[in-house]
């Protein structure tokens, strides 16, 4: 691939205004001596360099970078940018980028013992130009980005926490590194973000003998707890548990290829051979399982602990019980108690009294004194609704009528009651004197008289 391709696929990560010559040649020019001199040029040229450089770091995995390396990547038509070490510079002022030796000095970690990559000969040429006053800033000088270094170590604790090593406290360096390869594809980048880990209080980075060990934070504490024996130990016992594990398989697979040996030998008609094979067989069996009793062991004392880890915060669970419990009851006695139900059982008593005396009050209040006047209303709408006096019927006939319903003789005739005189029971005169009382209208409409209960006429039967 031609050097034109490769910087046109460059190119392709830049923004808009990379196409344009005479916006480039501006941004590519020297910053000016100081910032006062012309703030709006220094500005600009700073506006666009410091988020072009964070942006290409993310996009390629990085999280440092060096002038040497920005030279390269933002070379356009033969040119190189002539302000890049400014930016660098204004940039860490801006806490936006830090120089690799001081990001890792200012962990108090003891990383001198376990920075990998990290002291080497370039930070210590910063330190000496800074001493002597020089503002250059070296080619092969390295700056961290420290937004980039941040997101880096949260995505190493969250491939941690999801992955089936987060119920072990400490991994080893390369355990580590194995596990979190697609995060942090160099070593130097996996330091990098156990560093700010490390300044979060999130993990421990520690040597035991010989061989670096990472301890995490574990779900639910907000910072990690200095390595203890404990943990040295747990630790010890899961690098047994894996050794043996792994020693054990190859055992068996050797005792696999001792046995497919021994067949191929006696298909060949080498009997003795075959045997020999055979014996060799049987003696990488036993020590395969002498080492899986011993792997059973290791196992076991791994549960216990485990369990007794459970018990312990179950017990704590429990104190943390009984302390709250006994300061919630601390006012209160069984004396207490019972003083309090007597309390309110004598106002439930007090207040049934009052509601049965204000009811009493009411009733005697509202109807009390009435009682003998309704009773007579009573009685004297009774008697109005009484009829005047009992109809006289005639009596039934006590013959039958013959069939065909006809009347037959005189005989039935006299049995018959007589025809009433006066249906009614009123005179001609007192009929004169009802009409005399009937007035009319102007407009012709009759009104209607007022006839005494006593003159009612009575109902024709």
């Amino acid at each position: 691939m031609s050097s034109q391709s490769t910087e046109e696929g460059m190119h392709a990560e830049f923004p808009p205004d990379w196409a344009d010559d005479e916006r480039m040649s501006f941004l590519f020019s020297a910053f000016k001596e100081n910032r006062e001199v012309d703030t709006t040029d220094w500005d600009s040229k700073m506006d666009f360099w410091s988020p072009l450089i964070a942006g290409i770091c993310r996009r390629r995995g990085a999280v440092c970078v060096n002038l040497k390396e920005l030279n390269q990547i933002f070379r356009r038509k033969g040119n190189v940018p002539l302000g890049l070490g400014t930016v660098i510079q204004g940039m860490a002022r801006c806490g936006k980028v830090q120089k690799e030796s001081e990001f890792a000095a200012n962990v108090d970690s003891g990383w001198l013992s376990w920075g990998v990559g990290l002291l080497l000969v370039r930070p210590l040429k910063w330190t000496l130009s800074t001493l002597l006053g020089s503002s250059r800033v070296p080619l092969e000088e390295s700056f961290v980005v420290i937004e980039l270094v941040k997101e880096k170590a949260a995505d190493l604790l969250a491939a941690y926490r999801s992955s089936p090593l987060a119920d072990r406290a400490l991994l080893s360096f390369q355990e580590l590194r194995t596990l979190c390869a697609h995060v942090c594809p160099d070593e130097t980048t996996l330091c990098l973000a156990l560093l700010q880990l490390q300044r979060e209080k999130q993990v421990m980075v520690s040597l035991h003998e010989g061989e670096k060990i990472v301890k995490f934070s574990q779900p639910g504490h907000g910072r990690v707890s200095p390595v203890s024996d404990v943990d040295l130990g747990i630790y010890q016992l899961q690098r047994s548990e894996k050794l043996l594990g792994e020693r054990v398989q190859e055992l068996g697979e050797e005792a696999e290829r001792c046995r497919e040996e021994a067949r191929a030998l006696l298909q060949e008609g080498k009997k003795s051979q075959a045997l020999r094979c055979l014996r060799g067989r049987k003696r990488v069996e036993k020590r395969a399982d002498r080492l899986y009793a011993q792997l059973e062991t290791v196992k076991g004392i791994l549960d216990r602990i485990a369990h007794s880890q459970t018990d312990r915060l179950v017990m704590q669970a429990y104190q943390a019980g009984v302390a709250a419990l006994r300061l919630s009851l601390k006012d209160v006695t069984v004396e207490r108690a019972e003083s309090l139900v007597d309390q309110i059982q004598e106002l439930c008593d007090s207040q049934d009294e009052v509601n049965q005396t204000l009811a009493g009050a009411a009733l005697d209040s509202s109807i009390g004194g009435d009682t003998e006047e309704l009773e007579e209303e009573l009685k004297s709408l009774l008697d109005e609704s009484a009829p005047d006096g009992q109809p006289t019927l005639p009596a039934v006939p006590s013959k039958s009528l013959q069939p065909g319903g006809t009347l037959i003789g005189d005989s039935f005739l006299n049995s018959l009651p007589s025809v009433p005189n006066s249906p009614f029971g009123i005179t001609d005169e007192e009929l004169d004197r009802e009409l005399s009382r009937l007035t009319l209208t102007d407009t012709g409409v009759s009104q209607r008289a007022h006839i005494s209960p006593l003159k009612r006429p009575e109902t024709a039967q």
